[in-house]
């Protein structure tokens, strides 16, 4: 898979980035389309918070005719199981964690990292959050599953990773169930999850872009 870079939004504040949130797209798409929601949160206006939307490469997608889209991985069947193609999830996983490591070595504090993911990328930073090395500040899940979920060699480092989950009670792409699941699955195991539902299909609405913003607050407040 090529490595298509990176979208990278520093702190409005003018201030030295201190904090770091990775907010990775869905199937079809690109960092980009996550560009509008990083004004939009409610954050302090004196943050210093970093955000990178990484594009995932290019790829054949099966359920899709082998048409070739930006995708974190192959999707082989649309059944409510999700037959996937698990080793590009995998590499798009270890490619996040680089891309971590990388924030690592330019000072940031590994708790004041938060990876995010929406359908796709959500499914993504399940694994490369929960298997990361460190501990992490958080994860956000929106509109996803949880992949790997049998498969996954959990990090002992991140088995307190607070973990927020959103999902549209009218999402047609990933049904709600998925979402559920995912979030009953990491409760199970002991990570401190938290589970909101919105009147939505498959997208963010304002209350959730709310939210989210308060959450992150949270998790990055000093």
């Amino acid at each position: 898979m090529n490595q298509p870079g990176e979208l990278i939004i520093e702190p409005r504040s003018g201030r030295p980035a201190d904090a770091c949130v990775f907010i990775l797209h869905g199937l079809g798409a690109d960092g980009s389309d996550f560009e509008p929601l990083v004004p939009a949160l409610p954050l302090p206006t004196d943050d210093a918070v970093r955000f990178i939307l990484p594009h995932a490469p290019r790829l054949p997608v099966t359920i899709n005719g082998g048409m070739v889209m930006p995708a974190w991985y192959d999707i082989k069947e649309m059944s409510l199981d999700r037959q996937i193609d698990e080793p590009q999830l995998m590499a798009s996983a270890a490619r996040i964690q680089a891309l971590v490591r990388e924030q690592l070595e330019q000072g940031i504090d590994s708790r004041r990292i938060i990876l995010a993911g929406f359908s796709q990328g959500g499914a993504v930073a399940y694994q490369a959050a929960l298997s990361f090395e460190v501990p992490l500040g958080g994860l956000l899940a929106l509109s996803t599953y949880f992949a790997t979920a049998d498969s996954i060699e959990l990090s002992d480092a991140n088995r307190g990773l607070p973990i927020e989950v959103h999902h549209g009670s009218f999402d047609p792409v990933v049904p709600e169930s998925l979402g559920k699941a995912g979030y009953e699955k990491v409760e199970s195991l002991g990570y401190p999850a938290h589970y909101r539902c919105y009147p939505m299909a498959h997208a963010l609405c304002p209350q959730q872009i709310g939210d989210i913003g308060r959450w992150l607050a949270e998790r990055l407040a000093r």
